[in-house]
């Protein structure tokens, strides 16, 4: 791998845990500030629901029970030639528990896509998903 990749490479890592950090500690105990975590024309997908804008993810956020995230994996990787604005892009990758209120905590994994926006680090899309058994019956 060239240097300039493995520093690219590097950088998505490095920025995946702080990023995340920051990102779980918001969801968790700061959600009046979550929209500024995301770009204005930001898509978050929850479990196969849809909401665009940072205004509407901060309201979906706001009306969902608290919550205690724990993270278990973490993968970034850097996204080449993006197709953001030719900004500075990383996919990450997370996966954890989550608990909601006094519910069992259950599995998650969540994609983001963030983008470089001068200093600060922007939410282009956000794919979360509950881990739930599939109820499949067994061939007869």
């Amino acid at each position: 791998m060239d240097k300039v990749l493995r520093g690219r490479v590097d950088q998505a890592c490095r920025t995946a845990e702080e990023f995340t950090k920051l990102y779980y500690e918001s969801v968790d105990k700061r959600r009046h500030l979550i929209s500024r975590l995301y770009l204005e024309n930001a898509l978050l997908t929850w479990n196969g629901n849809g909401i665009s804008t940072s205004e509407k993810i901060q309201k979906f956020y706001i009306d969902l029970p608290s919550s205690d995230h724990s993270i278990i994996t973490l993968d970034s990787q850097p996204i080449l030639d993006s197709a953001v604005n030719g900004q500075l892009t990383f996919l990450i990758q997370v996966s954890g528990n989550v608990k909601y209120q006094d519910k069992i905590p259950k599995s998650f994994q969540q994609n983001f896509v963030i983008t470089a926006q001068g200093d600060k680090w922007k939410i282009v899309n956000d794919c979360f998903r509950l881990q739930e058994p599939l109820n499949v019956s067994e061939p007869k």
